[in-house]
C-alpha cells in the first residue's frame, strides 16, 4: 500500500493517524518531494474509474494562480495527466494506492469501509 501525503496537510495527518491506529502497513512518499510520475497517474486514474478532475487539488493556490479551472475543461486527458505531473501541489492528497483500490482524500468512513 501506498500512502501518498504532504506533510503540513492537516487532512493527510488525519488519514496518516486513522492508518496507524489500525495497524494498517503503508509506504510513505511526500508528493511534493516525490511528485507522481505520468505513468503512475495514468495507472492510478485508470484502476480508479474517477473522474480525472478528481485528482486536482482545487483549493490549491498553485491550482488557483494557474487559472485552471478555466482551462481544464480545453485540455485533453492526457494534457491533464502530464500537467498533474509536473507539480505534486496539483494533485489531490492523500493519495492511498493498494492492488485494488485508490483513495483520493481522506474520510474516515471510506477508509472504514474499503480497508
Amino acid at each position: 500500500m501506498l500512502f501518498l501525503h504532504y506533510p503540513k496537510c492537516t487532512t493527510c495527518q488525519k488519514a496518516k493517524n486513522y492508518l496507524d491506529t489500525h495497524h494498517i502497513t503503508y509506504e510513505i512518499r511526500d508528493i511534493k518531494q516525490n511528485n507522481p510520475t505520468y505513468d503512475e497517474l495514468k495507472k492510478w486514474h485508470s484502476q480508479s474509474g474517477l473522474d480525472i478532475k478528481k485528482f486536482f487539488n482545487t483549493s490549491g493556490l498553485l491550482y488557483k494562480s494557474m487559472e485552471l479551472k478555466d482551462k481544464l475543461p480545453n485540455m485533453t486527458e492526457d494534457e491533464k495527466l502530464k500537467l498533474l505531473a509536473t507539480d505534486g501541489m496539483l494533485v489531490k492528497r492523500p493519495l492511498l494506492i493498494t492492488d485494488d483500490k485508490v483513495l483520493i482524500g481522506f474520510k474516515e468512513s471510506v477508509y472504514e469501509e474499503e480497508l
